[in-house]
């Protein structure tokens, strides 16, 4: 895989992306806004939620490894491929409510939820807001732990910037140089960055409204200073098994995130994956898959 960075807008297709696990793609209406999701398997469920600036495709290639056992879902959180117009409010809570409407239309009453970098942030607002929905919570590099993150987001949550970026970024070129940097940013070793995920955001990036949407939703998250959304006093009144996972290398939030929210658990369990970045279940899916199945083997009372 160590030639996939070296991509030309030619090699790369705006066309949805094929699928490279036992995953379907779908698509449902949620409070008015059509929304994409993949599934997979049967059994127990659970709901994987991405970050800004990815999609429901991020999880494709570590669902495989979960859908002879369990029920699994992966949707596109709001701003992202929606084919309606989506609500503009892109607070974490406003999403988890959001997220709670997709899992009552599919049935599910209640879920194991996996949240990466945002969508962790996402999923902890589900558990202090919606406890009954979920019976366990993994965050993966999550948000919401800690005021720093990397002084790229920081600037981008600037007036001026983000929209640049996003004008740029949604022409051919720019398009492949926000995937190539994302890879830079986001992985340890951006060499393992799959074809499938730089296929996914260069497509993300052509669409009409992406860029601008993430820029918003960025900024909704973090301002000049740091994160905007605090949870770590908040982590003690959770009283389901807590997941911490993080990649050793992350650069956009600091591994010590996972160390303040270990202390604050009630009953946690932290992971640090080594060589790897922000992505783990991109960058490492099997070595994610085994973490997350032993937590849920050893913590979690199966619903």
């Amino acid at each position: 895989m160590g030639s996939s960075l070296s991509i030309s807008p030619a090699s790369l297709s705006q066309e949805p992306l094929q699928l490279e696990g036992v995953q379907r793609q779908n698509e449902i209406e949620v409070e008015g806004v059509h929304t994409r999701y993949l599934t997979a398997g049967s059994g127990p469920p659970v709901l994987f939620l991405h970050g800004i600036g990815e999609s429901a495709i991020d999880w494709q290639w570590l669902m495989p490894a979960f859908a002879d056992r369990f029920e699994l879902y992966a949707p596109d959180l709001p701003g992202t491929t929606q084919l309606g117009h989506p609500n503009a409010d892109y607070s974490p809570d406003r999403v988890a409510r959001f997220v709670v409407f997709f899992l009552t239309l599919q049935q599910v009453e209640r879920a194991i939820v996996v949240g990466s970098s945002f969508g962790g942030l996402v999923g902890l607002y589900m558990a202090l807001e919606y406890p009954q929905r979920v019976g366990a919570l993994g965050l993966v590099s999550s948000a919401g732990l800690g005021k720093t993150i990397n002084p790229i987001m920081r600037l981008l949550s600037l007036p001026g910037y983000g929209g640049w970026g996003a004008l740029w970024g949604q022409t051919p070129f720019g398009a492949m140089q926000r995937a190539w940097l994302r890879a830079l940013l986001l992985f340890a070793h951006p060499q393992r960055a799959p074809l499938g995920w730089l296929e996914e955001q260069y497509r993300l990036a052509r669409l009409p409204t992406f860029l601008q949407t993430t820029v918003e939703v960025l900024q909704s998250q973090v301002s000049p200073a740091g994160q905007r959304h605090i949870l770590l006093e908040h982590l003690f009144e959770l009283r389901i098994p807590v997941l911490v996972a993080w990649g050793q290398q992350d650069r956009v939030l600091p591994v010590e995130h996972a160390r303040q929210a270990i202390r604050r658990l009630r009953t946690g369990h932290m992971e640090v994956i080594a060589n790897c970045g922000h992505l783990p279940h991109v960058e490492h899916p099997m070595q994610f898959a085994a973490v997350l199945d032993r937590f849920i083997s050893d913590q979690v009372r199966l619903f």
